[in-house]
């Protein structure tokens, strides 16, 4: 036998095994279950909704009808600014004065530009659906990090929800961006980039004030985690940030930007309420029962802090011993989904569902905490 047919029988026999190896290693009924029910699979899982998060927004924005509710008048308070006009006072639209930070102005600015003038709302709705497949691109790099999430997990994570899909490419609000850049700031401090994620962090609020609602969380992070020197220099950072953003607006009417973009006092409509819809509108209206609410926001937070804080935030040097991402990232997100879940969705009188959905989804199993606290956040 020539020597040519013996390596070319050596070589498909090394490839047939190769295949038969593949065969029992993958091909089998327990491996299978792994891929759904075991954490360290949950990329697999992630690749996969996230093809499928693609299919399933390209069909929405082709098949279901676009609703106008802020785009145009977003539109308007942008072209404010391409007019000349850098008084916060003076930029308003359909629905009223923009009560956006500056941070809000520059994202809509370019989307301004990108679309024509805001005529293109179909290309707005792709770049929406970018944003929204980064956001999930996020999320699920914080669970898989933390390697407590089973990846059947993620289907009622983001396929099964119409609303959020909705609220990112039908309805073209600036929260979903805000709470992208959130998730983005959440990675950067899992991975240890405290400065950077101070800065993106820092974004996120200026697209949208509400951002800060987080904020008690990340300090407690900051505290426990780099201490109190390194903690003045976070927030140094976010403050630098915001004064960045707002200089053009700061130096044309400072009294008028701060009044506008971080208005605490501003009482929302009754139309858009959902947790306190119960109420009649004068109560709602009224201001003493939104001091009320914040009282009582406060008092959570205060309350949380006193008897949580030491149970799920632990000292830095724990934290920088005992595997820093998987740790902090479990105290970080425990700590922002009980302010955002237990306060805000108590105490808000305003709430959108992007503000939560995807990490809740997940918190029951990527948290270790009591059944009965579980069925509360949920």
């Amino acid at each position: 036998m020539a020597p040519s047919d013996r390596n070319g029988r050596k070589k498909s026999k090394g490839f047939l095994d190769k295949i038969l190896q593949l065969q029992q290693k993958y091909l089998r009924w327990d491996f299978f279950m792994e891929l759904i029910f075991s954490p360290k699979y949950l990329w697999v899982s992630a690749i996969a909704m996230l093809l499928a998060e693609i299919v399933v927004n390209i069909f929405i924005i082709h098949r279901v009808s676009y609703t106008e509710i802020d785009w145009v008048a977003y539109m308007q308070e942008v072209e404010g600014v391409v007019n000349g006009t850098w008084d916060y006072t003076k930029l308003q639209g359909d629905t009223g004065p923009l009560v956006y930070p500056a941070g809000f102005v520059y994202l809509f600015l370019g989307l301004y530009y990108v679309t024509s003038s805001g005529s293109n709302v179909r290309l707005a709705q792709y770049i929406f659906m970018v944003f929204y497949l980064v956001t999930l691109m996020l999320v699920f790099r914080l669970f898989h990090k933390s390697q407590k999430l089973p990846p059947y997990v993620l289907l009622f994570m983001c396929c099964t929800s119409y609303r959020i899909h909705s609220i990112f490419v039908l309805r073209l609000f600036n929260d979903p961006v805000a709470m992208m850049l959130l998730y983005a700031a959440l990675n950067l401090f899992v991975d240890n980039y405290w400065s950077l994620g101070s800065l993106v962090y820092s974004l996120a609020v200026g697209v949208k004030m509400n951002i800060l609602l987080f904020s008690p969380a990340l300090l407690m992070a900051y505290l426990h985690c780099l201490g109190l020197q390194a903690t003045i220099l976070q927030l140094s950072i976010c403050a630098v940030v915001q004064l960045i953003l707002g200089a053009p607006f700061l130096l044309a009417n400072p009294v008028g930007y701060i009044m506008r973009s971080f208005d605490i006092g501003r009482v929302f409509l009754f139309e858009w309420t959902v947790n306190w819809r119960f109420l009649p509108e004068e109560i709602f209206v009224d201001r003493w029962f939104h001091l009320s609410l914040l009282l009582l926001h406060l008092s959570l937070l205060a309350l949380f802090a006193y008897t949580h804080w030491n149970k799920f935030l632990r000292t830095s040097n724990i934290l920088f011993i005992c595997a820093l991402d998987r740790q902090l990232l479990d105290s970080v997100v425990f700590v922002c989904i009980v302010i955002f879940i237990a306060v805000n969705a108590l105490f808000y009188s305003y709430f959108r569902f992007c503000w939560g959905l995807h990490i809740v989804k997940g918190i029951q199993k990527s948290i270790d905490f009591q059944k009965k606290y579980k069925i509360a956040i949920f």
